[in-house]
């Protein structure tokens, strides 16, 4: 018997080998990560099946995953009223776009939600979190039908516990209270702080849910919910890179947004995406949670083209790489870029050089000192490739900056919570927004530069002299290990 037991075993093991391997195979990723993760079950098959099964499945391409939008999908085709046919249908005004980047715009509409090109709109740029804490929490109290949650980061601190009060207190009023909770990466909250909030009435669900299969969570634990969302009565929304807890109130320097508009749909219809696929429930039909704008709504900046455009794991089409990468290839003048991660797919990179080769004015702007010591390093990894071609480099000293934002030409913003790496491009859920305007454009060029003020330019013969060769190892280490922090 266990003679027998032995071969049914080995089989089903040989089995499931050439099930992984087809499944690798057939996968339309980089050839180089394919040939990795063949070698890897090759010569390791019982761990290395194990950790590609964790790691190495490509969402985009498998149906399997997709099907988890079932339920959004199917309550949208069902309960979608004229006015949110208009907010995420309509015609979009693309021949407002400036001609050179209408194609841009074009490109992010072929998103599968959100996406969609709107006027209209006015926002303000929050470059400090103590604005974010006091607008938040004034917009919170004046809520009065529904506030949708959904965020990386909710901390179990000052910052974290005084924004749950607020959201309980509504709560209490009768206001529904909707969190969706980014639950892999924040195990280190106890249960019990989801658990008070659902005493006040918040209603919390967790993006890798149970509910979705059990056998699959093995599986999603690469794939993680990085977007920040509020939305507050379907008429104001946040977004950008903020996240709620002491270090995004208090400690570091972000960049994020306030918008009223009818850009506010796309980010709605992002959370509900999002909740509805996570297993949570809805009081009331669809159109409940849509407001139109008849009249143009006061802020800092307005009247203006926003482009609400989410990216996932799951979705055909990595628009925003390929949104960064079409800026770098048609930029003219300039592109300066923040991001606190920097571990680029090598298309991007490419283009990145490609641009700054071409005579374009691409600047980078990286944290001195970043909030982990492997981040760090990984972004090192590409310093001297991205200078010997002419990119600049800086990095910004005084408090960690983890703004992700790109202006380019005096016309096109971007501020979102997408850091340059492979992760946010190829693992995460991800959103973010981008503003075709002069005037946005000019403030946030004026916004880079004041960062300038106090960050050092690298020179890329001293900084290749100061380097270690241990600190060139170890920044080839993580650069390998990158898509897995």
């Amino acid at each position: 018997m266990e003679v027998i037991a032995n071969i049914i075993l080995s089989i089903l093991l040989g089995l499931l080998f050439i099930g992984v391997a087809i499944v690798i195979i057939f996968d339309n990723g980089d050839y180089g990560t394919k040939l990795a993760w063949l070698i890897t079950i090759t010569f390791l098959p019982i761990i290395g099946i194990l950790l590609y099964l964790m790691f190495g499945i490509n969402y985009r391409h498998h149906v399997f995953f997709r099907r988890r939008h079932n339920a959004a999908i199917r309550k949208f085709s069902e309960e979608q009223d004229d006015t949110i046919v208009r907010l995420l249908k309509g015609e979009m005004p693309f021949d407002d776009v400036d001609e050179h980047f209408r194609p841009l715009s074009r490109l992010f509409s072929n998103s599968e939600a959100g996406s969609n090109l709107s006027s209209g709109n006015s926002f303000e740029i929050i470059t400090s979190g103590l604005r974010k804490q006091e607008l938040l929490m004034k917009d919170i109290a004046g809520a009065r039908e529904s506030i949708h949650l959904e965020y990386f980061h909710f901390g179990n601190d000052r910052g974290g516990r005084e924004v749950m009060e607020a959201l309980g207190k509504k709560a209490r009023e009768g206001v529904e209270v909707r969190f969706l909770n980014e639950n892999i990466a924040d195990f280190p909250i106890p249960s019990s702080y989801y658990n008070k909030m659902k005493r006040s009435g918040i209603e919390v669900e967790r993006f890798t849910n149970s509910k979705q299969g059990i056998l699959t969570i093995p599986m999603k634990l690469n794939y993680r919910n990085h977007r920040k969302i509020v939305v507050i009565d379907g008429k104001i929304a946040y977004t950008g890179g903020m996240n709620i807890n002491n270090h995004y109130f208090f400690q570091w320097r972000d960049t994020h947004l306030r918008i009223e508009g009818n850009a506010v749909a796309a980010l709605q219809t992002i959370f509900l995406d999002s909740w509805l696929t996570s297993g949570g429930k809805l009081k009331h039909p669809l159109s409940y949670y849509y407001k139109e704008y008849t009249e143009l709504p006061d802020g800092v900046f307005k009247d203006k083209l926003v482009q609400i455009v989410p990216d996932e794991s799951d979705s055909p089409w990595p628009l925003l790489q390929m949104g960064y990468e079409w800026v770098l290839q048609n930029a003219r003048e300039y592109v300066y870029m923040q991001t606190p991660y920097f571990v680029p797919p090598i298309s991007f990179l490419s283009a990145l050089k490609s641009a700054a080769l071409r005579g374009v004015d691409v600047r980078l702007m990286l944290p001195a000192k970043v909030d982990t010591m492997f981040m760090g390093a990984a972004n090192k990894a590409f310093y001297k490739e991205c200078m010997d071609a002419g990119v600049k480099l800086y990095e910004r000293g005084g408090e960690f900056i983890h703004s992700k934002t790109l202006v380019c030409d005096d016309y096109l913003s971007q501020i979102g919570s997408a850091n340059i790496d492979v992760r946010s491009f190829n693992l995460n859920h991800e959103v973010n927004a981008y503003i075709y305007d002069h005037e946005t454009a000019l403030a946030n060029k004026e916004i880079f530069f004041k960062d300038m003020e106090i960050s050092r330019q690298l020179d890329p013969d001293k900084w290749a002299a100061e380097r270690k060769w241990y600190q060139s190892l170890f920044s080839r280490i993580m650069r390998l290990l990158s898509g897995i922090l």
